[in-house]
């Protein structure tokens, strides 16, 4: 009896002392977890702020770039030489003659510029008239001589042609003669005098114009030298000024001199290419007009007239 009473008394100190050994690691374990959870949260909320703080390390380290990025541009743009002006990229050209020269310089080469414009509307306008003049022939031949009588072919031909003054000169000049006004010559000599007249005025008119490039074309060449003299005596002064004959101190003026040459040569030579041209193609065009003059007096003569 005894000994069953000391075997239960064994068995529930043993099981007291499972029961306090489970509550004792219970309770030591319940503050390891909770500081766990502690350091967890610690930690989780730490994350997020250390994530904004390399995020705005980045931007700030970004826009520092940037910053340095401008500061290095605009070193740069500062440190890079300005384009060069034309006078600059070239100081003996034609722009630095202008902005370089005094007014003589820059009268003679106005002077040059406006022959050469002169003598160009001369030539151009001169060559359109000639073209109008043989069209205008072309067609009086083929309106004019299918005709009869004088009077049917002036009809014929258009109010603007050039060749019908001619036409009606001699007609007039007919009725003049049998009108009387004429006894001391014959019909042939009044008619062919008329007729002649119309062909000069017809001549007069395309000489218009030659005078002005004739002109040109002798004293284009002494205005360019003119202007050569000009810039000579500019590089003479400036050795004087300088008292050394260095190629920087005459190379303006003598580039100024050359420029100017080679202008009155440029104005000079078209002109008088063109002279030549209008005046060979002018003879052309009398050579016609004398042709059609003697249709006409032929005309006269024969009677064929009203």
């Amino acid at each position: 009896m005894k000994t069953r009473t000391n075997q239960i008394s064994r068995l529930i100190g043993a099981v007291a002392l499972a029961i306090a050994l489970s509550a004792g690691m219970i309770f030591a374990a319940a503050p390891v977890a909770a500081q766990q959870q502690e350091e967890a949260a610690h930690v989780t909320a730490e994350t997020p702020e250390g994530e904004e703080a390399e995020a705005v390390a980045a931007d700030e380290a970004a826009a520092e770039g940037m910053e340095g990025e401008e500061t290095a541009a605009e070193m740069a743009a500062e440190e890079a030489p300005a384009e060069p002006s034309a006078a600059e990229s070239n100081p003996y050209g034609l722009g630095a003659l202008w902005e370089q020269g005094d007014f003589v310089s820059k009268g003679t080469l106005i002077i040059l510029v406006l022959m050469s414009m002169g003598s160009w509307y001369v030539l151009i306008t001169k060559l359109f008239e000639q073209r109008r003049l043989f069209d205008q022939f072309n067609r009086v031949i083929k309106l004019f001589a299918p005709t009869d009588t004088l009077k049917e072919g002036i009809e014929a031909l258009p109010k603007r042609n050039s060749y019908r003054a001619i036409a009606e000169s001699g007609e007039e000049a007919h009725t003049q003669f049998s009108k009387g006004l004429s006894s001391e010559v014959t019909l042939s000599d009044w008619s062919t005098a008329a007729l002649n007249r119309g062909v000069d005025a017809l001549a007069a008119k395309l000489q218009g114009g030659l005078a002005l490039l004739a002109t040109v074309g002798s004293t284009a060449p002494f205005v360019g030298l003119f202007g050569t003299v000009w810039g000579i005596y500019h590089a003479l002064v400036a050795i004087g000024v300088s008292g050394q004959a260095s190629i920087d101190k005459v190379a303006g003026p003598v580039g100024e001199a050359l420029i100017m040459t080679a202008i009155g040569l440029a104005v000079a030579v078209p002109a008088v290419l063109g002279y030549n041209l209008l005046t060979r193609r002018n003879k052309a065009v009398i050579s016609r007009a004398r042709r059609f003059a003697t249709e006409v007096h032929l005309r006269i003569l024969s009677g064929k007239v009203a």
